[in-house]
């Protein structure tokens, strides 16, 4: 498997088990004991992958995915011994890809970590989704964790008439929901529940700060974006 992965377990027998394993099949691994110690060397590598324990000290694996995705789209894969239902839909909801329950086979987390880093490159079986004038390709963007003032892209392309348009993670997602949903009216609620998670504490209004943003960075398209009265929003082709 080729790719930069990231392994955060703070058990280090474990933590070194899957670095063997993940390197014997061609993988080039990086190790952190703690969620803080991931988040440093996020600042300063891009990975195409994250393998990330949930219960570890100091910062926990739901913080560092909620930090991770505030800046990057890169493929995040839970390691957990919480196999609940309500865990595993918090995982999902702060945005990770995939939850591995302990114990698993090994073959099996490669198998999965190589089928994410497939998809986040844009290779096979990645989906195009185009509405009207907008066209959204999932594939592989510089993933780091940025310290500049410079804003964070996402993992993904957009397009309006073939023209290129960068956008900041979460507009991302909020286009991502809306192409998905194109034509269905999705409330605010629906959209902060989808995009934001279902434990964000904000309010209903963040989500028309970013409509706003989202359709400012698209151009003429943005108009495609419809608000419907006391509904919430929706995404038509023209």
């Amino acid at each position: 498997m080729d790719g930069h992965v990231l392994i955060v377990e703070d058990e280090q027998r474990l933590r070194d088990i899957i670095r063997d394993y993940f390197t014997a099949h061609g993988a080039d691994c990086d190790l952190a004991r703690d969620g803080a110690e991931a988040l440093e060397l996020l600042r300063e590598n891009d990975y195409d992958a994250i393998l990330l324990d949930v219960l570890m000290p100091n910062l926990d694996g739901f913080a560092v995915c909620r930090a991770v995705r505030e800046h990057s789209g890169v493929p995040i894969l839970f390691l957990t011994a919480l196999g609940g239902e309500e865990d595993v839909l918090r995982g999902y909801a702060l945005g990770a890809d995939d939850y591995v329950t302990k114990p698993f086979s090994l073959a099996v987390l490669l198998a999965k970590t190589g089928a994410l880093i497939r998809r986040s490159r844009g290779g096979p079986g990645t989906e195009t989704l185009t509405c009207g004038a907008i066209t959204l390709e999932p594939g592989r963007r510089a993933l780091g964790l940025s310290l500049t003032l410079t804003p964070p892209l996402a993992a993904g392309e957009v397009t309006v008439d073939g023209r290129a348009v960068e956008l900041p993670p979460r507009e991302y997602e909020l286009l991502l929901c809306l192409m998905r949903h194109q034509g269905q009216v999705l409330s605010r609620s629906q959209l902060l529940d989808r995009v934001w998670g279902i434990d964000f504490e904000g309010g209903d209004r963040a989500v028309d700060g970013r409509i706003k943003a989202l359709r400012a960075a698209l151009g003429p398209a943005g108009k495609q974006i419809k608000t419907v009265f006391k509904a919430g929003y929706k995404l038509e082709e023209g």
